[in-house]
């Protein structure tokens, strides 16, 4: 059995001057068309919470996964606790006491949560034992989980949960937390700051990566910033603003989103929805309960919801991939389309991002051209008499690679899992939004992404209001719902709160809402008396 996660393992009084956990001198790692790593350099000191930040593609996912033995280093050192080390595996990582959360999850399905957590840590522990530490763990951190619970009934947020619990239960000396509070509701994400700062206090280092510049500045003492593979520069972010470790991160000022305009005129309904009900499609599912909403032309409707309250079963009833017994309860500009699927909704007009990039939002490996192809119709000029006009797909690749920014490095060529998470987010989100979709229903649009990026992105997304689409936002991040949407209704155990226009809503309001007082009658009233 692993040692408890309290054990104290690592010494919490160790000077700033002592021996380094991790060194890592002049590493070097290159790829076909792209220099990932180029010369860095970096200390990481025991009891200390470090941030490594920079742009989509500076290099961060490859230097991590050097540390995790996932790759390795063309040149250079890696020495830990002074001692030079060749760390050829994750499994000699995880000997050496180097623990990550990565930012895509690495989980079998059809497995449990135990059974997951037990591969992932190559624990003999009898299985009704480590499902009582899986419980226990979970419970302590404020991350529930059953253990028995298969992985595919799992909400995007509790799969975080899986990923964060298998990492502790390992009483890691380093923990490498890659974007951990991206699918986090913020009480949830102030939960995991306690914890870390707990496991800081007893000596434990912790390497965070995260674009949310605002906890950076919460939670870290040092911050190191890479830009193009290189080190560029180091700071304490305490003494930092958030625009200011933003501009360090991309080199330049950037352009912020004015955000909504309180007297926005709108066009007619293009997503309507009255009176949806949907049985959960498993024992651990949300049964969505009643759900009315409507989004006009040149107007975003954001929702808002702790991860797992019907917001999955929501996006796959609109999207087509689950059918709805009363076709009429979604409509598509007044054509009822609740028994149409994807392809036929695709065609009346509607555009779709789903949460999970990987897997649902791109085929992992597809080339960025033939992800491009995936989500076009014939109409699109894509396909002439039955054959793919691969060429036209390969320069819709480069349009949107270049648009958005995509740092991919075999450009068009490059499979969807050689990018880093944040490039494929703008590319998926890019592909949607060149289509130029009457509806769009996009998750979490910015899951991932550096600030310049998400900046970039919710511009295109106001930019496509204001030509007239409805946008429809699902989003944990409320600080983004704010800036994008004209109005915000709350999801919770699968019943849908009445909407409110942005600026009248309050985070206090919905913070209640999401959890749990809940009054669909007259939810925002009934929340400003609570408040």
């Amino acid at each position: 059995m692993s040692p408890d996660i309290h054990s104290g393992s690592a010494s919490a009084n160790v000077s700033a001057g002592a021996v380094p956990r991790l060194a890592l001198r002049g590493i070097t790692k290159a790829f076909p068309g792209t220099v990932a790593n180029d010369d860095v350099s970096l200390a990481l000191r025991a009891g200390e919470i470090h941030a490594l930040l920079g742009e989509n593609g500076a290099g961060k996912s490859t230097l991590v996964k050097i540390v995790y033995g996932l790759l390795q280093a063309d040149s250079g050192d890696v020495l830990w606790e002074g001692r030079p080390v060749v760390i050829p595996s994750p499994a000699e990582a995880r000997k050496l006491g180097i623990g990550m959360v990565f930012q895509h999850f690495s989980l079998f399905d059809s497995l449990t949560v135990a059974e997951n957590v037990a591969l992932g840590i190559g624990d003999k522990t009898p299985m009704r034992v480590l499902e009582d530490r899986i419980r226990e763990v979970s419970e302590r951190y404020g991350l529930p989980l059953d253990p028995r619970r298969p992985v595919h009934a799992l909400s995007v947020g509790e799969r975080q949960r899986v990923e964060i619990v298998r990492c502790l239960l390992q009483d890691p000396k380093l923990l490498i937390m890659d974007e951990p509070t991206s699918v986090l509701t913020p009480q949830e994400a102030e939960q995991l700051f306690t914890t870390l700062r707990a496991l800081r206090d007893e000596g434990r280092t912790i390497l965070y990566i995260s674009h949310k510049l605002d906890e950076i500045r919460a939670l870290c003492g040092r911050a190191t910033i890479l830009r193009a593979g290189k080190v560029v520069d180091a700071c304490d972010p305490t003494e930092k603003t958030a625009r200011e470790l933003a501009q360090m991160m991309i080199g330049s000022d950037y352009a912020t989103p004015a955000g909504a305009a309180e007297d926005r005129k709108t066009g007619e309904a293009r997503l309507t929805v009255h009176n949806l009900n949907l049985a959960a499609s498993g024992p651990f599912g949300t049964t969505l309960v009643d759900v009315d909403l409507e989004v006009r032309g040149g107007e975003i409707l954001g929702i808002a919801g702790v991860a797992g309250n019907g917001q999955a079963e929501l996006l796959s009833a609109l999207s087509g991939e689950l059918l709805v017994q009363d076709a009429g309860s979604v409509r598509l500009e007044g054509v009822p389309a609740g028994h149409l699927g994807p392809r036929q909704r695709r065609a009346m007009g509607l555009g779709f991002v789903p949460e999970e990039r990987l897997g649902r939002g791109a085929v992992p490996d597809m080339s960025l051209a033939e992800n491009a192809l995936l989500s076009r119709g014939t109409g699109d000029d894509m396909v002439s008499r039955g054959m793919i006009r691969f060429s036209r797909a390969h320069g819709l690749a480069e349009k949107i690679i270049d648009a958005y920014n995509v740092v991919a490095g075999k450009g068009a060529h490059a499979t969807a899992k050689s990018l880093s998470g944040g490039n494929l987010q703008k590319f998926i989100i890019g592909r949607e939004i060149m289509r130029k979709p009457r509806i769009l229903i996009a998750a979490h649009p910015t899951w991932g992404v550096d600030a310049g990026a998400a900046a970039a992105i919710h511009q295109a997304l106001m930019d496509l209001r204001d030509e007239g689409t409805a946008v429809l936002i699902v989003s944990q991040d409320l600080d983004e719902l704010f800036v994008l949407s004209d109005r915000i209704a709350v999801m919770y155990h699968g019943r849908l709160s009445q909407s409110r226009p942005a600026h009248e809503a309050t985070v206090e309001q919905i913070g209640l809402l999401m959890g749990g007082v809940f009054d669909t009658s007259d939810a925002w009233e009934g929340d400003a008396h609570a408040s």
